[in-house]
């Protein structure tokens, strides 16, 4: 049997560093992947970064159906070996991130997404299903472990950010396993993990201005809560000073020692201000 190597030589692919190509071929950690996301006969799967077809081939296997987007159509030849026989799977060759995901949904229903996500461009594609998914019922992602510690961080720690605050918006994160370098083709510098984010429900507020309250509280992390509202919303000092009073936080906060209850309850008494 053809090693990826051999496979991926055979049809002269080459790997690009500008798409942060990093390939797993371990077929029993990508079957645990695909246990982490819940996948069964019923559920209709979007992955991110087909890339030699691996996780997508595990999917197959279990979801009812898979629609992968992969940006590197030199990879539809390797694709068109590796995935021969899913009759289950649809990979399209178009950067997921310019796609109409509104219509996206309408055709593919209810869905999980489950990826082996480039590193460069992980942040960008969950706040995307944070932010504009209707239908998503969860993230499961293989991510650099720096940042699936942010996912998972809680207030008051180092890790803690803006991507964990709008985590806690849609439901919770959690690491599911550890997965070191040498795991994947070819190496990359870091080791990564899974992390699964249930879209069970997060605290109750207002998307738009709970995201305001986030972006305000990081803007620039250096600065107290108390001056980047009067930044951002042009209040006199004690103008911020009594609207953090009112939401129950206390003097001198920055963003990061803010719960999501906390930003809960900032987002309700900013939304006036929202233009």
């Amino acid at each position: 049997m053809e090693t990826l190597g051999e496979t991926l030589s055979k049809h002269g692919f080459f790997f690009k560093k500008k798409f942060g190509q990093n390939f797993l071929t371990d077929k029993n950690l990508l079957d645990a992947v695909v246990r982490d996301a819940g996948v069964d006969e019923n559920t209709a799967v979007l992955e991110i970064g087909t890339g030699a077809g691996a996780l997508t081939r595990a999917l197959s296997e279990r979801a009812k159906r898979v629609v992968s987007y992969e940006i590197d159509a030199s990879l539809r030849p390797v694709l068109a070996e590796t995935l021969s026989g899913c009759a289950n799977v649809e990979v399209v060759f178009r950067d997921f991130m310019k796609e109409d995901l509104p219509a996206l949904e309408r055709e593919l229903g209810e869905y999980a997404v489950v990826a082996n996500l480039p590193y460069y461009v992980t942040t960008p594609v969950v706040l995307r299903f944070l932010e504009e998914a209707e239908r998503c019922r969860g993230i499961t992602v293989m991510v650099q472990e720096e940042v699936a510690l942010r996912f998972c961080a809680r207030e008051n720690t180092p890790e803690y950010g803006a991507i964990t605050a709008a985590i806690a918006l849609k439901g919770s994160a959690q690491i599911t396993r550890r997965v070191p370098r040498t795991a994947f083709t070819p190496r990359p510098n870091v080791d990564s993990a899974v992390v699964h984010v249930a879209f069970t429900g997060g605290v109750e507020a207002d998307p738009r201005a709970y995201r305001e309250a986030v972006k305000c509280a990081f803007s620039s992390r250096r600065k107290t809560l108390e001056n980047n509202l009067m930044a951002r919303f042009s209040l006199s000092r004690e103008g911020a000073k009594e609207l953090l009073r009112a939401a129950g936080i206390v003097d001198g906060a920055r963003g990061e020692t803010l719960s999501p209850a906390d930003f809960a309850r900032l987002s309700a008494l900013i939304a006036p201000y929202l233009k």
